[in-house]
């Protein structure tokens, strides 16, 4: 239990929660949105960020899925949800899309705060104005995939690492574009270098993508009565209709696997999901509309449909070489 009680100047009591999230400057702008309206909503109580390395940030050359393998779990959540259920920390901010569908036993995940343009952002050249043969950075399956079913033309070109270096490689390794999440873009302030969103019908993104996840443990119920004040329930079942497609679907951050909600008026809840080989020859992809009370159920539904079309032996021949 990391709850502390300090006391502060003017001798009140004030309790002190500590924040985990990876080291990266967009994790720390994610932290800093998360807590400014917290902040400001309690007073009286302290957030301390904590800092936790990921096997994702420490290995920035190797397939993310060989260093899931090597983590243990997730090449980006794994050392953060132990620091968690150690009591290291009482609270971590993940992106997302970077957890997997599956919490650990002990951690939930509480409804996020909204949500930021969840579409991909071509930075570098428009999709139309990319000349044959040009060389485009990406290292996500899925945006690879995505990639290559739109304009088999180009050379995929696999890159790692944080936002703002993954923009330095269109100069220093003479790319000609970057695929990047406008999320990541506009959370650091670099709107600029969008040279075009990236349709969603054709580019669904990662599930849960421009989404937080708030990930706490099941007993802390004093903390989770704080962050509740801050969870939206619209965002929360479009990612959940989302992600319980991806775990129909057995899928991760490493298989090619989009998908996307949108809520309406009236309290319907639409999902648009799309499954692609990696190298953009096959293509499956499908929608279902259904009540907002019931996002987890659309998105198995939904997720049958597109195994129906072929989806799983998809990913299945992309699982059976990543095993090679």
């Amino acid at each position: 239990m990391t709850r502390r009680t300090v006391a502060c100047r003017e001798l009140i009591a004030v309790n002190t929660y500590f924040v985990g999230s990876r080291a990266s400057n967009l994790a720390k702008a994610q932290v800093r949105e998360y807590l400014t309206p917290l902040r400001k909503r309690f007073p009286e109580v302290a957030f301390i960020h904590r800092v936790i390395l990921e096997g994702g940030d420490r290995d920035r050359k190797s397939l993310l899925s060989n260093v899931s393998a090597v983590s243990g779990g997730s090449a980006f959540s794994t050392e953060q949800e132990a620091a968690l259920a150690r009591g290291d920390v009482d609270v971590v901010i993940h992106s997302l899309k970077d957890l997997p569908t599956a919490n650990p036993p002990g951690l939930v995940l509480l409804p996020p705060p909204g949500r930021e343009d969840a579409r991909d952002a071509l930075c570098g050249a428009t999709l139309a104005g990319l000349p044959k043969g040009t060389r485009v950075g990406t290292g996500a399956p899925r945006r690879i995939a995505q990639l290559l079913a739109a304009r088999p033309d180009v050379e995929v070109v696999p890159i790692r690492g944080n936002v703002p270096p993954r923009l330095k490689k269109i100069k220093t390794m003479g790319l000609d574009a970057v695929v990047l999440a406008v999320a990541g873009l506009r959370r650091l302030g670099l709107d600029d270098a969008i040279d075009e969103i990236l349709p969603i019908d054709l580019f669904p993104p990662s599930p849960g993508q421009g989404a937080l996840g708030i990930q706490v443990r099941e007993g802390n119920m004093a903390i989770q009565e704080i962050l509740s004040t801050s969870g939206d329930l619209a965002v929360d079942a479009q990612v959940r209709a989302e992600r319980a497609l991806l775990a129909e679907l057995h899928g991760g951050c490493s298989v090619p696997v989009g998908a996307y909600a949108e809520v309406h008026s009236g309290g319907s809840l639409s999902l648009h999901a799309q499954v692609t080989s990696l190298d953009g020859t096959r293509q499956v992809s499908g929608s279902l509309s259904g009540p907002l009370s019931e996002s987890e159920k659309l998105g198995k539904a939904l997720a049958g449909e597109l195994i129906g079309q072929g989806a799983r032996s998809i990913l299945d021949e992309i699982r059976a070489e990543a095993a090679v």
